[in-house]
């Protein structure tokens, strides 16, 4: 058994391991840099914000509540143009990330921004006090503070979009998940498929475990 993994890994499962590796990665990148922003809004302009505007927090949480609503199979098709666009195809791993970006960035914008709003008030009355700007408050002292919250929940973000690229794998995303429908599910290939997955659940310790080390440095 182990030397039929072995050739499996080999000749199958390790460059659909490295495909989905790069989407996951970049998407996770991605969804860093989408979600930022505005979970850094939602955070000034809430009610008990730094600067509370009730319509650009009402707008921005509803865009956010929408986004996130979405199924991910149903976002995947539905921006199909846009993939096109940005990418020039609809088909492979480059063409996967973006709709994982997309449909990852409400949830990595809501982490984040659960992460700020747990900074102790304390803290930013501090700062206040010492005539600090909106700007130095979000970037020395909250973004600072919830550091390692927000670790945890890029963690949680990463395992979520190894799932999300799995279901990529059913409309030519290649990548573990297309693997596992191709000779699962279309050739009967129980073997690769048990193979496939014991790799992501593999994958998905990892990433975890990554993030708990990272969290645990963090805090010490």
């Amino acid at each position: 058994m182990i030397s039929n993994f072995l050739n499996s890994f080999n000749e199958l499962i390790y460059p659909e391991l490295l495909n989905t590796l790069n989407m996951v990665l970049q998407a996770t990148l991605y969804s860093i840099i989408l979600g930022l922003i505005p979970a850094i809004i939602l955070v000034i302009t809430s009610p008990n914000g730094l600067k509370p505007n009730k319509f650009v927090y009402g707008v921005l949480d509803f865009i956010i509540n929408i986004l996130r609503s979405f199924p991910f199979i149903i976002l995947l098709v539905a921006i199909i143009p846009f993939t096109r666009f940005v990418v020039g195809t609809t088909i492979g791993p480059i063409a996967a990330i973006v709709p994982l970006s997309i449909g990852a960035a409400p949830f990595t914008a809501r982490v984040i921004e659960n992460s700020l709003l747990e900074v102790d008030p304390g803290v930013i009355e501090a700062a206040k006090s010492f005539g600090c700007s909106t700007f130095q408050i979000i970037l020395r002292v909250m973004l600072k503070e919830a550091l390692p919250s927000i670790v945890l929940g890029i963690t949680l973000t990463v395992i979520s979009i190894v799932g999300y690229s799995a279901m990529a794998g059913a409309v030519g995303g290649k990548g573990l998940g297309d693997l596992a429908l191709q000779y699962g599910y279309y050739r009967y290939d129980t073997e690769v498929l048990i193979y496939t997955v014991i790799v992501l659940i593999i994958v998905v310790q990892v990433f975890q475990s990554i993030g708990t080390l990272i969290y645990k440095a963090l805090t010490k």
